[in-house]
Formats: C-alpha cells, sequence, structure tokens
C-alpha cells in the first residue's frame, strides 16, 4: 500500500477507536430497531467507519462515504448489509436534522 493509503487507513482507525462512544450513539439513534451488539460486526464497523467520516473527520465527501460503506457492505457483509447500511446512513445524512439537512452543509 502506498504511504498516502496507510495514512488514511491509520487515520480511520485511529478517528474510529478514540470517537467510538459517540459514533454509537449515533447509530444506536439512527438503528433503534436494532441494538449494537445485535448487529453483525462488520456492518457495526462499517458504519463506525462512515459515521467518522461524515460527521468527524470531513476529508471525504459525503456521498463518496456512502458509496464505499456500501461497496464495503456487498463485499464483506451479509444479503441484506448493503441495504442496512444504506438505510442507516441515508437517515445520518437526509432524516429530520440529517447532516446534509443542516444550513452549509457539504456533498
Amino acid at each position: 500500500m502506498p504511504p498516502e493509503g496507510q495514512a488514511f487507513a491509520t487515520r480511520l482507525v485511529e478517528g474510529v477507536l478514540e470517537h467510538r462512544p459517540d459514533l454509537d450513539r449515533v447509530i444506536t439513534g439512527i438503528a433503534t430497531d436494532w441494538p449494537l451488539d445485535q448487529m453483525a460486526i462488520i456492518d457495526r464497523n462499517i458504519l463506525r467507519i462512515a459515521v467518522f467520516e461524515i460527521m468527524v473527520d470531513h476529508e471525504t465527501p459525503v456521498k463518496v462515504a456512502i458509496n464505499e460503506a456500501v461497496e464495503l457492505a456487498k463485499c464483506f457483509g451479509s444479503d441484506s448489509s448493503q441495504r442496512f447500511v444504506n438505510g442507516v446512513l441515508g437517515t445520518l445524512v437526509s432524516g429530520p436534522g440529517g447532516v446534509l439537512a443542516e444550513p452549509g452543509s457539504r456533498r
């Protein structure tokens, strides 16, 4: 992996670890029917990474972060992971009070 790829991956992992309680609160607030401990581990971690990118890191455009998360869910999750991840992130950004619903939001 090139150095810039390593730096990106390190930033994501360290950022998710640092902000995990806050990320988990956001996910829990959106996916109210799925307690974190009942979510598939891969889905939960894909969501943590995407929520970190969208709400904390701000280096990746929102739509790109969502698309990447959905692709990861397609590759590594179950048959329903793609829809689940897309639904949670769609609610995060477009639902009431969502990231893209706020004035000055970034697309």
